[in-house]
């Protein structure tokens, strides 16, 4: 069965039933001619664990848009790129918060990429197939939720057409193209004027701009929605219950059990919680701990056993995040005795590592970040092979969480998603800030190290790499930090009745009905925004109060951090590459290379320096030695610079011929003395006067139609009476010019 609608100019098309039936739903959903697969999938069983077992994944093929994998030996999706497990976090952010957290039956969602057409992000497609094959099937979901992508085109990039928005054009799901105009990329899903995800870059527009982005947004929400109602509605499944008709008797001693443990909680967690501030983690995770004890001893009395008891301790510790919230709407408390608005201590560090480019130390409260720079060639630049594209990445932000930074003992081998999503957010928050390659062409990595972490280590990762970038004389154009903000909220059917805005969250504070709404920017603008939330969605009013928040505490940790470094540093450390960049004749290119690289890698070997040439010309070369660097660019410069009659050189003598002799004016560039120029009087051969890798001063008195160079000894001279070429000679590259034939 097919479904048509239109989004944003385009037609949305949707198939139910012709592929992947043995799912719980599945669908093929088209836009343009982007296609893709989603199924989704329930498990029979409830599992031990105690989260929602939801898992997204993404799956890009090559075959997609009709090209093969890069690697000559492999050739076979292998895994997942950076942007594949991004748009699988996005997705599962936008349908987490609709399900039930206390549903321990494991439901997976797998989004397969059919075909792609270069124009229509797949993302977003992936996006409408997951909440259509979720609202079709059978599996208890409290959707569905609408998604779409914004973009804003300018008339002018003037600054006041940016911050007014005057002339501006709001598009809705953009193509590629329309999305690199514009100065901001949002995506936003929700429901009934209710937001639940938010996912945004932007080039430091203001809370201003972003609020009605996000307004223009939702007002498409309705239509989608009611899309994916009318085919829920013609082909969807009977939900399955989650709770039994009749109680059995097992059910009613599990209701025995959690009443006892709310009555406990309830009446233990003022003792516990709130007799005294709980300024360290230590005290606060340790005043939870003291809690869940006194609930098993309480529950050992009563002769419950030992399974009960454990999901009861788990249910426990949701109650504890509750009574912290209720705190919070109830009195203004907040369990570390700040104001809601009040971050928590600030520590700002430069320069604290030796031999690197550059380093940064940010501490928020127990959060700390320590971020390295590594500056590289244009040649160092990151390689990426995808679906979408072919291109080359010059920014990178890395972010590791290992174990002891949360004094955890886990392994710690692969770099989980988690990490990756956290390192690219603050990659876009910083992007936006970074010099142009024309400005400064270094490749830039930065890595942040989380060595304590309590509340948004992701946000002290801007932080810390702002520092580092300044530190290391990246000239930056201002700096930008990052700021989670969090919630306390009650809500019913219709949505949050009460709230409370927290600034900067940690540990407890981050429960049920709160919300992550991490930002990023300058004093000039937001450059990139991530929101999750444990609510049915946010309205215009929250998400107002957030940016307001934002703004006033990104000031307060800006200040704080220009007292550790207020501008990039002037020099560069000594220990990070050098680079030159210029231009030559694209038609010279090939002499600076040489036959089979030959001549290239020769400067490479005696210089040590790097050199990188673009195919329009733009020669960069790197080295952390001066001496080398300079003697590279010379050499590169002096086999591409244009000579001209009347220049002296002293050069080395190559070869020797009858009629003359050649010499090396410059690496890889030769001239021709004949003999009648070698001396005042008359010589019979050149071997009389010169000899191969003699020294000679020698004059260019003529460059002929063929580029040729013909040189003179008799450097005082003033006027030369040119000289026919010898029927058989050899040019300045060393190549033989054969006379007419007899």
């Amino acid at each position: 069965m097919q479904f048509e609608t239109e989004i944003g100019g385009k037609k949305l098309i949707v198939k139910i039933g012709d592929l992947a039936n043995q799912a719980n739903g599945s669908c093929v959903v088209q836009y343009g001619e982007t296609t893709v697969l989603g199924t989704a999938v329930m498990g029979d069983e409830e599992k031990e664990l105690d989260y929602f077992p939801l898992s997204v994944e993404y799956e890009e093929r090559f075959y997609a848009a009709g090209r093969l994998k890069g690697s000559r030996f492999i050739k076979r999706e292998t895994r997942p790129p950076d942007e594949a497990i991004l748009t699988a976090r996005l997705i599962d952010r936008t349908i987490r918060p609709l399900f039930d957290s206390e549903s321990r039956r494991a439901v997976q969602v797998i989004l397969t990429v059919l075909s792609f057409d270069s124009e229509n992000d797949a993302d977003m497609v992936a996006l409408y197939a997951a909440l259509i094959a979720l609202s079709i099937s059978d599996i208890n979901w409290d959707g569905p939720v609408a998604g779409v992508r914004v973009a804003r085109i300018l008339a002018n990039d003037s600054e006041s057409a940016v911050k007014s928005g005057s002339g501006s054009e709001w598009i809705l799901n953009p193509s590629y193209e329309e999305r690199a105009n514009s100065d901001l990329d949002l995506v936003i899903c929700g429901t009934d004027n209710r937001v639940v995800m938010v996912e945004a870059e932007s080039k430091e527009v203001t809370d201003e701009v972003m609020l009605e982005a996000i307004k223009y947004g939702t007002k498409h929400f309705d239509k989608i929605n009611q899309f994916i109602k009318e085919i829920q509605e013609k082909v969807g499944k009977t939900k399955v219950s989650q709770i039994n008709e009749v109680p059995t008797d097992e059910d009613m001693a599990k209701e025995e059990v959690k009443k006892m443990t709310e009555e406990l909680v309830k009446a233990e967690a003022p003792k516990y919680l709130f007799e005294k501030v709980l300024k360290t983690k230590e005290d606060r995770i340790g005043a939870a701990k003291k809690i869940r004890d006194r609930l098993e001893e309480f529950l050992i009395e009563k002769n419950i056993g030992k399974e009960k008891r454990i999901k009861a301790i788990n249910y426990a510790n949701k109650l504890i995040y509750n009574q912290v919230s209720q705190a919070i709407l109830d009195d203004g408390k907040r369990i570390d005795g700040r104001a809601m608005d009040e971050l928590r201590p600030l520590i700002s560090q430069v320069g604290i590592l030796p031999r690197v480019h550059g380093s940064g130390l940010f501490s928020r409260g127990e959060t700390q970040i320590l971020s390295v720079v590594t500056l590289g060639s244009p040649g160092d630049e990151q390689y990426l092979d995808t679906m979408e594209e072919k291109s080359k990445k010059r920014f990178m932000h890395h972010y590791n969480f290992p174990p002891f930074c949360s004094g955890e003992v886990k392994n710690a081998r692969f770099t989980s998603r988690r990490e990756i999503g956290h390192g690219v957010l603050g990659e876009k928050g910083i992007l936006p800030i970074l010099p142009d390659q024309e400005v400064f062409p270094h490749t830039i990595r930065i890595v942040s190290e989380a060595l304590s972490s309590n509340g948004s280590t992701s946000m002290a990762a801007v932080c810390s790499s702002v520092l580092a970038a300044m530190d290391a004389g990246i000239p930056i154009k201002r700096p930008v930090a990052g700021i989670a903000i969090g919630l306390a909220s009650e809500e019913d059917e219709k949505g949050i009745k009460r709230y409370k805005i927290l600034t900067d969250i940690q540990d407890l504070e981050d429960g049920h009905g709160g919300m992550d709404f991490k930002i990023i920017g300058s004093s000039q603008g937001i450059t990139a925004m991530q929101m999750d939330t444990k609510t049915k969605g946010l309205t215009f009013d929250i998400i107002k109060d957030t940016f307001t928040a934002s703004s006033k505490v990104r000031a307060e940790i800006l200040k704080q951090m220009s007292q550790a470094i207020k501008e990039p540093r002037a020099n560069l450390s000594p220990h990070a590459p050098k680079i030159v960049v210029f231009k030559i004749d694209p038609d010279k290119i090939r002499e600076v290379i040489g036959p089979g690289g030959k001549m290239i890698n020769k400067i490479i070997d005696e210089t040590g320096a790097a050199i990188d040439i673009e195919q329009n010309g733009t020669v960069s070369i790197t080295s952390a030695d001066d001496e080398s660097l300079k003697k590279a660019v010379t050499w590169v410069k002096d086999i591409t610079r244009k000579f001209e009659v009347g220049e002296m050189f002293q050069g080395k003598v190559t070869r020797i011929m009858d009629f003359g002799a050649f010499i090396e004016l410059v690496p890889g560039r030769e001239g021709m003395v004949h003999v009648s120029e070698m001396a005042e009087t008359h010589v019979d051969h050149p071997n009389d006067v010169v000899k191969v890798d003699d020294i000679v001063k020698v004059k260019i008195i003529e460059i002929d139609k063929m580029g040729r160079v013909n040189l003179s000894m008799n450097t005082d001279k003033t006027s030369y009476r040119p000289r026919p070429a010898p029927r058989k000679s050899f040019n300045s590259r060393g190549s033989r010019d054969r006379g007419p034939r007899r």
